[in-house]
């Protein structure tokens, strides 16, 4: 299955066919329109230009912040980055990386701006995220399955996943944490 990133190229490079203009172009249509949020211009785009939702939401999105295209570090660099002024949670994330590196299956680590999304040969089973300087936060996949113990219901924390476990100590990342990792990606392959 296609990563999110090749499936935005994908899209970039169908736009001329499918919609008449390619990116660069449709910059300078919405450039033009002098409109500045979002939802102005795709509603802009649908109506105007009759383009789908779907491309009129990706131009806006790359009109508006084109750093998406930007290419994002991968490995040591990347947790760096994402690590950058947060040294004491540094020991706590490694390991935590270490744990999802175990897991019995192909893990794929989609490096994002503040966070890594894991993923199954399928789709997204977790997240990693160094949110403070003193906590990094899990996220798993795993609907219909009761929280326990530190692994509790995610809540409005993130709704790409429905557990969250927040750790503050290494020694919170023991046998039993694993093995919920290794659920949340054996029920999202």
């Amino acid at each position: 299955m296609a990563t999110p990133e090749e499936m935005l190229q994908t899209m970039i490079s169908n736009m001329p066919e499918k919609t008449g203009n390619s990116l660069e172009e449709w910059k300078v249509i919405v450039k033009d329109s002098g409109l500045q949020k979002h939802g102005e211009i795709v509603k802009f785009l649908k109506g105007d230009h009759s383009v789908t939702h779907g491309f009129a939401n990706t131009i806006s999105q790359l009109y508006l912040k084109p750093d998406l295209l930007d290419k994002k570090p991968v490995g040591d660099n990347a947790d760096e980055e994402l690590l950058k002024g947060k040294d004491s949670i540094v020991d706590i994330f490694k390991k935590a990386k270490q744990q999802f590196e175990a897991i019995k299956g192909d893990v794929e680590f989609s490096y994002k701006k503040t966070y890594i999304s894991l993923r199954t040969p399928k789709k997204q089973f977790a997240i990693l995220q160094p949110s403070t300087k003193t906590r990094v936060d899990i996220g798993l996949n795993l609907k219909g399955v009761e929280p326990e113990g530190t692994v509790e219901a995610a809540g409005s924390w993130n709704a790409m996943v429905s557990h969250r476990v927040k750790l503050t100590d290494i020694t919170q990342i023991d046998n039993h944490l694993s093995e919920w990792f290794q659920r949340a990606y054996d029920a999202n392959c």
